[in-house]
């Protein structure tokens, strides 16, 4: 008796186990998207085809968005609507302080301008050669978006920014057909005040 008691406990416990055995296998997790592909088939196959062709045409346009300067230069473009300028004037003022680079046409007609508190300088770095040549480039962006090829300078102060504002429209493909210094000198005209006194 103590044998046939024994007997059925194990046979109690082998059961369970083999229904757990059983369980994860008879469980439809790979049979289940099998069911829903037949039943959905062609619905399966164009919501997959459509999820993935979103994002390949996303994914291609962005890359070429952050290619850089085109997509900036085409919006310049159309805002403004080209004035198709080859010829003109790039007047730079150099000062202590700041430097600001203004592209004109042979008549004095604004086409492009830009300064170092535009492009992202604060402080004492407005006044740094690095600034200048920043403030060159993105003034002379916005004139070639018109169309402008040859440039005449114009310099002006006495700022750490002159030369590097030059190289840097060099730099950028104009070419430039002759550089004038416009600095305004006094030359004995007007009455000085009076000395300072201590």
């Amino acid at each position: 008796m103590a044998d046939e008691k024994k007997k059925p406990a194990p046979k109690k416990e082998a059961k369970p186990e083999a229904a757990v055995a059983e369980k994860p296998a008879a469980k439809p997790a790979e049979d289940r998207p099998k069911k829903s592909a037949p039943t959905t088939g062609a619905a399966a196959g164009e919501a997959t085809k459509t999820a993935e062709a979103p994002v390949a045409a996303v994914a291609a346009p962005t890359a070429a968005e952050l290619l850089g300067e085109d997509a900036s230069a085409k919006k310049i473009i159309k805002a403004k609507h080209a004035k198709n300028v080859v010829v003109g004037i790039a007047n730079i003022l150099a000062t202590f302080n700041n430097t600001q680079v203004t592209i004109t046409d042979m008549h004095g007609n604004l086409i492009g301008w830009s300064s170092a508190g535009r492009v992202g300088f604060k402080g004492s770095r407005k006044s740094t050669a690095y600034a200048a040549q920043q403030v060159a480039q993105d003034a002379a962006r916005q004139a070639m978006a018109h169309g402008m090829k040859e440039v005449e300078i114009r310099v002006k102060g006495p700022g750490s920014g002159r030369e590097s504002a030059i190289r840097a429209l060099q730099a950028i493909g104009m070419e430039i057909t002759s550089i004038k210094d416009v600095t305004p000198i006094p030359h004995n005209g007007c009455r000085p005040r009076k000395k300072r006194r201590v």
